[in-house]
């Protein structure tokens, strides 16, 4: 459980990443923007080498700050912690001790998101690529989406890699809307 840990990207990440990127590139982005924690930027660097697009570095992006927990497995949280792993799956509102919620993490993350989208309101509609952590792009993603609390455990995981496409519904001020989950590419 890495959260704010600062890990390089693995091998296997950065093939992953490599075969991911000519796909992210067919979105067109016109500015690429990611976590500062070493294996999202480095996912980004790789991106933005085949999109022609510089990184711009945001601490907003980082994964959940998982406090106690970062650098422990499942297993030792549930032996340390008994149930609160399964406690934190369930309740979005619920963090691990010294950590953050994942009503926080989207809370950190929203206001980038604001920005972006007041900047690009006048422009056509432009992509932003936003490259970061599993457990914020679900947080935000269910916080864009503008669903309930309860609603937020029911999207799964997201691999290595893979991407959430959001679209802003017309008129601007309206809600996003979803066109994809846990994309990717296939092996």
């Amino acid at each position: 459980m890495q959260g704010h840990l600062d890990s390089e990207l693995t091998e296997l990440g950065i093939s992953q990443v490599r075969r991911a990127a000519p796909a992210l590139a067919r979105f067109d982005p016109v500015r690429l923007i990611s976590s500062d924690l070493s294996r999202a930027a480095r996912s980004a660097e790789e991106i933005g080498l085949v999109c022609g697009l510089p990184v711009k570095l945001d601490a907003r992006l980082r994964e959940t700050h998982l406090g106690d927990w970062q650098g422990l497995t499942p297993e030792q949280v549930d032996l340390d912690w008994p149930g609160a792993l399964a406690t934190w799956r369930s309740d979005p509102t619920w963090s691990p001790p010294g950590g953050e919620s994942r009503v926080a993490v989207a809370a950190r993350a929203r206001p980038l998101v604001d920005e972006l989208d007041a900047e690009f309101a006048s422009d056509p509609p432009s992509t932003v690529l936003l490259c970061a952590h599993g457990g914020l792009i679900t947080a935000l993603s269910c916080a864009l989406l503008g669903l309930e609390l309860a609603s937020w455990t029911s999207l799964g995981g997201m691999g290595n890699a893979n991407w959430v496409t959001l679209q802003r519904r017309s008129p601007p001020g309206s809600r996003w809307r979803m066109t994809g989950y846990n994309a990717g590419v296939l092996d």
